[in-house]
């Protein structure tokens, strides 16, 4: 995703793709990195089902992790011509994978947690980014402007900048971390933000990691 000149770069830290596996886009035909794509399997009744992890048995079939792909594979049948059979995609299959992966997203910042690799609150988030061992910044949609944009300019500092997430609101920050209250979150560098970054792209295909609210804000100079 391009970022906007006034907010930080949501693009962020991630592994190599240099040695990952390519697979063939059933939208596109494009070839990509694993990591680019989301991986579905036939169910025994004959119903797709996106399989996030990889693991199902049978072959897999790709499609690029973005909601215009999946939803062009499921309008153009291309899930049956892959697998040359009658299968059958439910029409809202894009938006089970966007619950899936946002799952997913949340899930790991619980085990960041538990790891000792996520900080926090607004003055340990702050220290932390002027460390500069933060890999992200992770902020409550519906929080307060002034501490986000102070700590979204801190980010903003950063060479290079600390990549944002504001896809989720404060209660379900809380609900994936065990705790009351969460607003201002950092996930350090590392292998876990390494693996969450990966996921978090993907989430990207389809939901906007900003608020377009944020990036007005920050235009403004509102809670600078």
């Amino acid at each position: 995703m391009r970022a906007e000149p006034s907010s930080p770069s949501v693009s962020g830290p991630h592994a190599s793709g240099d040695d990952a596996r390519a697979r063939k886009d059933l939208a596109t035909g494009e070839v990509m990195p694993e990591e680019r794509l989301i991986r579905f399997a036939a169910a025994p009744d004959g119903s797709v089902v996106p399989d996030l992890a990889r693991k199902l048995p049978g072959r897999g079939m790709w499609v690029e992790a973005s909601r215009e792909a999946v939803d062009a594979a499921v309008k153009k049948n291309l899930f049956s011509r892959s697998a040359k059979a009658k299968l059958t995609a439910q029409p809202d299959l894009a938006d089970l994978v966007e619950r899936l992966l946002a799952r997913r997203v949340l899930e790991q910042l619980g085990l960041a947690r538990r790891e000792g690799v996520l900080v926090n609150g607004f003055e340990k988030a702050h220290m932390a980014l002027k460390s500069g061992k933060v890999a992200w910044l992770i902020e409550a949609s519906d929080g307060s402007p002034d501490g986000r944009n102070k700590l979204l300019s801190a980010a903003t500092r950063q060479t290079p900048p600390v990549p944002v997430l504001g896809a989720f609101s404060a209660e379900e920050l809380g609900l994936a971390l065990g705790l009351d209250n969460v607003i201002h979150v950092v996930l350090l560098a590392g292998r876990r933000a390494d693996r969450w970054t990966e996921e978090v792209r993907k989430l990207a295909g389809f939901r906007p990691l900003l608020p377009p609210s944020w990036r007005e804000e920050a235009r403004n100079g509102r809670g600078g």
